[in-house]
């Protein structure tokens, strides 16, 4: 693996089925293996598992992995752009970015779990309409945090979860400085050509925009085929109880 080109490694925590302090632990213990980036979905009811088993709140969560942790990023992956209001979200993101030392990624995607729109009395809408409200928030959410005082501590990039070929990643090309895209990795490498097709009808270098994704594991032979494809930054998936193991093996990989 001496020849693999570098690549960073993170973890998604899923802060569901469990306690605060063993999110806290798992975070801890995370950052304690060198990490590159340290991601909390936004959700309001568990994904998978007990519905109605303990679930907790990003930002929330955020706030206090801030304080815990040394990691070169931390961020959602992603928050839903209609949970919150695109300007109270900015606002939201330049706190936790002071309290990170200017750490943060804002993570933004269009949202799909109808249940937490639903109980929480958002409008769901259809696949289109998500979208469009993200197109409409990201130049309220740039805009609003070029007004902040103190503004962020550090330079704050928007990651943008996503796959839709002719909107989301042409958002992506207009705003974002990392992607977060699905596998395979052909089909993963397929979408991110279209996303460098977009970077350069709008005026784009690709290389600003850090290509990543989300797995459940990555062996020797994994790693090489999502490296061909494109990835630069793997982010591995931690359920509880968050045992590390494959977290340590691929941080291994990329240490070697």
């Amino acid at each position: 693996m001496s020849a693999t080109p570098p690549f960073r490694v993170g973890v998604t925590i899923h802060p569901q089925q469990c306690s605060i302090q063993e999110l806290r632990d798992a975070w801890r213990r995370a950052d304690g293996l060198g990490v590159d980036s340290i991601w909390i979905w936004d959700h309001f009811f568990p994904i998978y598992g007990d519905p109605e088993g303990n679930q907790f709140e990003c930002w929330s969560l955020l706030a206090s992995a801030a304080g815990d942790t040394r990691a070169p990023q931390i961020g959602p992956m992603v928050t839903c752009i209609g949970y919150r209001n695109p300007d109270l979200l900015a606002y939201m993101a330049g706190t936790v970015d002071q309290l990170s030392g200017g750490r943060l990624v804002l993570g933004l995607g269009a949202g799909w779990f109808d249940r937490d729109y639903r109980e929480f009395g958002y409008e769901f809408g259809e696949a289109r309409d998500r979208v469009r409200a993200l197109k409409e928030a990201l130049p309220r959410i740039k805009s609003r945090l070029t007004k902040l005082k103190p503004g962020p501590a550090g330079p704050l990039p928007i990651l943008i979860g996503g796959d839709g070929e002719k909107v989301v990643l042409r958002l992506v090309a207009e705003h974002a400085q990392m992607w977060n895209g699905g596998g395979p990795p052909a089909e993963f490498a397929r979408r991110s050509a279209i996303l460098d097709m977009w970077c350069g009808r709008v005026g784009r270098d690709p290389k600003e925009i850090e290509r990543t994704a989300n797995m459940s594991a990555a062996s020797p032979k994994l790693v090489d085929e999502w490296l061909k494809a494109g990835l630069q930054h793997f982010v591995l998936r931690l359920a509880y109880p968050f045992d590390t193991k494959a977290l340590e093996r691929l941080i291994k990989i990329r240490d070697s």
